[in-house]
């Protein structure tokens, strides 16, 4: 197979991605990035509810290897922790970055030889984790990182809690989207995520990332070059209403959608401390029988990828 530029190369040389990052820039004035639509004028000091400013904040980056195979490779994923989130999972099992903002605030041009730094590594990609406050720092960081010789894929790690307004500035700059599927009604998301509206929002945002990358593409070797993979956890007592989510993925997304249908839930934050709402069942780990029942349920749908 032909190896295939990163689409952002070609936005950079037409002036394209210049556009977008000042576009996405603009946006901090009166942040409308996320479905929370605070309003909060970013640039001048003021947060809102992701409590973020102008500036990224990064709480580590270096090669992952626990990410999907078709991300890791050889030689890793080049992921990027960024700080603080746009929900409050009660459940999060990495509350200390989400929640209670661990990590330091950088510049753009330091994001940016982040990027470098991993493509030298020998990464395959740049995995952006929890990116959607940070979209327009992103695209100035990018700009930076392309002119200087950032060529490999990105990643856009999200929790599907986007808006599609947001999403069209990427059109052409990430290959790889891997957004979560959380939930398959809102009220349990509104709930054990603080998220309202959830569904609202992440199906179209998932229609929104398999119109502009399609069903995940491989190379020679496996790893992934294009496409759409999504995650979703799996919880206990049927919390994240599986059924619902396989059936919108398989119906409204495609057949051919890469879905990792995860196990690994376990208590962690309030879920852990014993405060979280829906406690009794949020307060054990997966149960393998759960977690099966989850998976037949995606068969069902006609889903056929990644588990």
């Amino acid at each position: 197979m032909k190896e295939r530029e990163a689409s952002y190369l070609s936005l950079l040389r037409s002036g394209e991605l210049a556009c977008r990052a000042e576009a996405a820039w603009a946006l901090l004035s009166a942040c409308t990035l996320c479905p929370r639509q605070c309003g909060v004028d970013r640039l001048h000091g003021e947060r809102g509810y992701c409590r973020s400013g102008a500036d990224p904040k990064v709480s580590s980056f270096g090669p992952h290897y626990g990410e999907e195979p078709e991300l890791v490779g050889r030689y890793g994923s080049g992921t990027i922790f960024f700080s603080n989130c746009t929900m409050r999972c009660e459940f999060c099992q990495n509350y200390s970055i989400s929640q209670e903002g661990a990590g330091q605030e950088v510049s753009c041009d330091d994001l940016a030889m982040m990027m470098l730094a991993l493509q030298r590594q020998g990464c395959h990609n740049i995995n952006f984790v929890t990116p959607t406050h940070y979209l327009p720092q992103i695209l100035r960081a990018l700009m930076t990182a392309a002119e200087r010789g950032l060529s490999i894929p990105l990643v856009y790690n999200t929790g599907g809690y986007d808006c599609v307004e947001s999403l069209r500035l990427l059109d052409g700059v990430f290959d790889i989207y891997m957004p979560d599927a959380k939930y398959g009604d809102d009220e349990t998301a509104r709930l054990l995520s603080h998220a309202p509206h959830y569904t609202r929002y992440m199906k179209p945002a998932l229609l929104e990332m398999q119109r502009q990358v399609g069903d995940l593409v491989v190379d020679e070797e496996g790893i992934a070059v294009r496409g759409l993979i999504i995650r979703h956890l799996v919880l206990p007592d049927g919390l994240a209403g599986s059924r619902e989510v396989f059936r919108f993925i398989a119906e409204e997304v495609s057949k051919d959608a890469y879905v990792n249908v995860m196990d690994q839930y376990r208590p962690m934050w309030h879920a852990a401390a014993g405060t979280a709402p829906c406690q009794e069942s949020l307060g054990r780990p997966l149960r393998r029988e759960e977690y099966e029942e989850a998976v037949a349920e995606a068969r069902r749908a006609g889903l056929h990828r990644g588990f």
